[in-house]
């Protein structure tokens, strides 16, 4: 299922999330690591310390899964809206934002 998925930034835990990210921790995760590497890869700042994603999951609770290992470490105000198809988010892309903090 594909979800658009709203989330603010826990700011003091973005050097963490960023390591995580590069460094394969989350990249060899099973079975949604890669997804997660790429959905992030892919976000964009909707507002100041917002940032909007569409991600594919196949949990019964959106994103249960990638929550419970990654996502609530870095980000909080998570809410996901089952979609039929993706469009373009406008905004500054996070990944550019997490290389420099």
């Amino acid at each position: 299922m594909k979800y658009k998925i709203t989330a603010s930034l826990l700011k003091d835990k973005m050097p963490a999330f960023y390591e995580v990210l590069t460094n394969g921790t989350v990249q060899n995760q099973k079975p949604d690591g890669a997804e997660i590497v790429s959905a992030m890869r892919r976000a964009k700042f909707i507002r100041p310390g917002i940032i909007e994603w569409y991600e594919t999951c196949y949990c019964p609770s959106p994103l249960q899964h990638e929550r419970e290992t990654v996502y609530d470490q870095y980000l909080t105000n998570i809410e996901a809206q089952l979609v039929e198809k993706t469009e373009e988010i406008e905004g500054e892309a996070f990944w550019s934002y997490l290389e420099q903090v």
